[in-house]
C-alpha cells in the first residue's frame, strides 16, 4: 500500500490550525492565495513554523504574474529564502522560467544549491511552460525534488492524463504532487494517476467581522474579495485525508 500524503495550503494561523486539525500532512503557506499564492510575511512565517505540529513549506513568489524575474526580483527572492531556513521551514516551493516559455534550469539549480539542505518544490510555473516533458527533465535534473502540478490545465482532475505520464517518466527521481481543485469529489480518481503526494486548500469563504461596509470604494479588482475572507476548511481537508 502506497504511503499517500497531503499537503495543504494555508495563508493564516487560523487555516493552518484548520488544516493539521483536517489531518494535513505538510503545510505551503503562502499570502494571496486568489492569484496562485505570494511569499507571505516574516511575522507569519515565523509564527506559522513555531506553531505547527507538521513541516511547513514556505512560497517563495514576490508577486503575482509570470514567473521570469529581473534581477532585483531574484535579489529579494535570495533574501526570503535565506529568512526562511533561519525561520525553520522545512523546504521551499518556487518556480523560474525564461522569456521563451522553457524551465530556467541554470536558475533553479542555484536556488537549489542556496535553499539546501531544505526540501524544494518547484510549483505551477510548470503548468505554463512550454514543453512538460522536457520540463520535468530539467526540473529533476535541477534537482527540486518535487514538483507540484495541475497537469497544464486548470484543474488537476482535468489534467490527470498528463499528470499520469508525469508520474511514470518520473519514476522514483521526483516527487509528482497533483494540486489545484483536489477535493473529495475526485481524490480517488486523481489517486489512479500512480501519485502518492496530494496538494489542496480545502477553502471556504468567510464573511467580514466588519458590520459597516463602504460600497463606493474597491480596494481590488473583485468586490466580493473585498467582504469575505479566504479561509482553510477543516471538514474539507478531513473529508479527503479520510480517502487517502
Amino acid at each position: 500500500m502506497k504511503n499517500y500524503r497531503l499537503e495543504v495550503v494555508v495563508t493564516s494561523l487560523e487555516s493552518l490550525e484548520s488544516a493539521i486539525e483536517g489531518g494535513a500532512d505538510r503545510i505551503e503557506l503562502c499570502s494571496n492565495l486568489f492569484c496562485g499564492g505570494t511569499t507571505p510575511s516574516a511575522g507569519l512565517i515565523q509564527a506559522a513554523i513555531s506553531e505547527s505540529s507538521v513541516p511547513v513549506h514556505v512560497l517563495i513568489r514576490p508577486r503575482s504574474g509570470d514567473f521570469v524575474y529581473s534581477k532585483s526580483e531574484m535579489n529579494e527572492i535570495c533574501r526570503d529564502i535565506e529568512f526562511a531556513k533561519q525561520s525553520g521551514a522545512a523546504g521551499i516551493v518556487c518556480g523560474f522560467l525564461l522569456p521563451d516559455g522553457n524551465i530556467d534550469k541554470e536558475i533553479t539549480e542555484l536556488i537549489v544549491e542556496l535553499a539546501s539542505p531544505l526540501s524544494v518544490t518547484f510549483h505551477r510555473a510548470f503548468d505554463v511552460c512550454r514543453d512538460p516533458l522536457q520540463g520535468l527533465e530539467d526540473i529533476i535534473e535541477a534537482g527540486c525534488q518535487r514538483l507540484l502540478t495541475s497537469g497544464q490545465k486548470n484543474t488537476a482532475f482535468e489534467g490527470r492524463d498528463l499528470i499520469s505520464q508525469l508520474v511514470k517518466q518520473a519514476g522514483d527521481r521526483i516527487i509528482i504532487m497533483p494540486g489545484s481543485g483536489v477535493n473529495a469529489d475526485n481524490i480517488v480518481q486523481l489517486k489512479e494517476t500512480g501519485a502518492h503526494e496530494f496538494h489542496m486548500s480545502g477553502s471556504v469563504n468567510r464573511d467580514s467581522a466588519s458590520t459597516y461596509n463602504h460600497d463606493k470604494v474597491l480596494l481590488s479588482d473583485n468586490p466580493i474579495r473585498d467582504s469575505v475572507i479566504q479561509m482553510t476548511s477543516k471538514e474539507k481537508v478531513a473529508a479527503v485525508k479520510r480517502l487517502l
